[in-house]
């Protein structure tokens, strides 16, 4: 990992230190907003998998906001939020998907991959925390952050197995 012995008080000022803490305030807001947003994808999905894994998901977001919440104890920091500008077109974009498809295996395939972008972005995002934590020597906030990291890893993979059928039965649904 690291050759050279760094003090703990030139990693807490140092510039990866800075952008840890400017990530984890993006992903802050971030999870907060699919807290508003995934219960409005409930209500247009009509695949039961699919809504099952929704609320599932509301569930561990919710849980999180608390790992990320816990991750900013660590570093003596009040948890805040900043706009993430991403996180927010990927809402706007399930919203658009939303508001312009039937109901139906359509609406359900357009859910699922945007809910499948959104995992995407948030296992970028806590990838790169977890091993900017372990850089900084933040072994609690590492195990946090991979708690979160394999969940959303989770939440991808079984979009993508509900993904498998609705996909076909929007193949074969007329206009």
């Amino acid at each position: 990992m690291q050759n050279q012995k760094t003090s703990d008080s030139s990693l807490k000022s140092s510039q990866l230190m800075k952008l840890f803490e400017d990530q984890l305030k993006d992903i802050y807001w971030a999870e907060k907003a699919l807290i508003k947003a995934i219960p409005k994808m409930i209500n247009n999905a009509t695949s039961q998998d699919l809504i099952d894994a929704l609320k599932s998901h509301l569930e561990e977001t919710e849980n999180q906001v608390t790992r990320v919440e816990k991750v900013f104890e660590i570093l003596d920091k009040k948890a805040t939020a900043k706009k993430c500008d991403a996180m927010e077109g990927l809402i706007k974009e399930a919203d658009e998907i939303m508001e312009s498809c039937d109901e139906g295996a359509m609406c359900d395939a357009g859910i699922i991959s945007a809910g499948q972008k959104v995992e995407h972005y948030e296992i970028a995002t806590y990838g790169t925390l977890r091993q900017f934590a372990e850089i900084l020597g933040l072994s609690e906030a590492v195990s946090l952050l991979e708690a979160t990291l394999e969940e959303e890893k989770e939440a991808d993979g079984h979009l993508s197995e509900i993904a498998e059928s609705i996909n076909l039965e929007a193949a074969v649904e007329e206009d």
